[in-house]
């Protein structure tokens, strides 16, 4: 085995046939991925896929029932025996923050490297030079209670990157604070960890946040792995109608296929032939469900002909500061996020021009994970997400447990 020595450089981590179960139900199912040195990979997915029972997993605090983890090359999980998370060199941020409440900020991040042997002198100077870096040197001296949400997540990110360790989880930790802040503190992670030269594994649920920080996005289904990708592929070439679904559409609009045409297929849909991408499973005559992308739409006067566009109605606008963001109802159905600079009015008599490489078109099928209640699986059970204080019950912080 190969010992672990980051030396600002990320390690290698191997996912291989991960299964893991909570009494009948399937968290993880036969997973593999391989997560390349330096990376940042986003698992992303709704509750109930799976994504942080994996992140638990490759730290440590969950054991697999089948399958192996390995980092650097080290075995640490192979179903039968596991390396402590101590043992891992790895750091994970919490959703919570998870801070020692009676220990001050520069403390806070002082504990990360306890276990470094670092002379008291050194490991403050550390600290306050990780505070810097998330802008809270003036800081240093105040305990948690003191601090603001947003003070707290950026205490928790200096302690996580302080020891620099090769390997950095994060388990949603923008989900608590509001949308200025989240996209700030987002910007701040990026350049961080970065700098760092650590490999990232970074939980959200928020797809705009997935493609905004992501090397490489894991798209999670139901305990499976269903796409592996940049952030252009997944969104560009969705392998499946839930991956197409949860990465952002208009809607969807149901039709039959009545030709083939390349690499496209046309899709009579409203009395209109549509031309989609086909996503490979469609012949004439079959039955399809068009699915839309909100750049792809273009709203067009109701008096100029156009025979691409679909003739329906605006039921709702929002501003959005750049311009305006609509909702169009047709007898197809409705398509939402159809932007314009320019206001159509509540009721406004419209058509909707489609570009034909920004609809895919699918055989149909049911996508129930994306309706499932917050919190839940398809059976009910409490998802590991509603379980984050069970992770910082162990204390995995930096490279100790408490």
């Amino acid at each position: 085995m190969h010992g672990f020595d980051s030396m600002l450089r990320g390690h290698t981590v191997s996912v291989t046939h991960a299964n893991k179960r909570y009494g009948q139900y399937a968290a993880l199912d036969d997973v593999n991925l391989e997560i390349m040195a330096g990376r940042f990979l986003v698992l992303l997915g709704p509750s109930g896929s799976g994504k942080t029972t994996l992140a638990r997993c490759i730290a440590g605090v969950e054991r697999l029932h089948e399958g192996r983890i390995s980092i650097a090359g080290t075995v640490v999980d192979d179903g039968r025996r596991q390396l402590p998370p101590e043992r891992r060199d790895l750091a994970m941020l919490f959703q919570d923050y998870a801070l020692w409440p009676h220990l001050t900020a520069v403390g806070n991040v002082e504990y990360a490297l306890r276990r470094r042997h670092l002379a008291r002198v050194e490991a403050h100077r550390r600290a306050l030079q990780a505070l810097e870096q998330v802008g809270l040197e003036s800081l240093g001296d105040r305990y948690p209670h003191q601090l603001s949400g947003g003070e707290q997540q950026r205490v928790g990110l200096a302690r996580a990157v302080v020891a620099r360790p090769g390997l950095l989880l994060f388990d949603e930790p923008l989900s608590n604070l509001d949308a200025d802040l989240r996209e700030r503190l987002r910007v701040q992670i990026a350049t961080l960890v970065r700098d760092s030269g650590a490999t990232v594994v970074y939980i959200t649920h928020d797809q705009a946040e997935a493609f905004a920080l992501a090397d490489d996005i894991a798209v999670l289904h139901q305990g499976k792995v269903v796409q592996l990708g940049t952030p252009e592929d997944v969104y560009a070439k969705p392998a499946t109608l839930f991956v197409a679904r949860f990465t952002g559409a208009a809607g969807e609009l149901p039709g039959s296929v009545v030709a083939l045409d390349g690499t496209h297929v046309i899709v009579q849909v409203q009395g209109l032939r549509l031309r989609a991408r086909n996503s490979g499973a469609l012949a004439v005559d079959s039955v399809a469900r068009v699915l839309v992308r909100p750049a792809g739409t273009r709203i067009v006067a109701d008096d100029r002909p156009d025979e691409s566009a679909l003739r329906g109605t605006i039921i709702d606008v929002a501003y959005r500061g750049r311009g305006y963001d609509h909702v169009f109802r047709c007898d197809a159905g409705i398509l939402t996020g159809i932007f314009a600079s320019s206001r159509w009015s509540r009721g406004s008599n419209v058509g909707v021009s489609i570009d034909p490489d920004s609809c895919i078109a699918y055989p149909p099928a049911p996508c129930a994970a994306i309706d499932e209640v917050e919190g839940q699986t398809p059976l009910g059970i409490p998802t590991v997400e509603t379980g984050v204080l069970d992770v910082v019950g162990t204390g995995l912080i930096g490279h100790e447990t408490v």
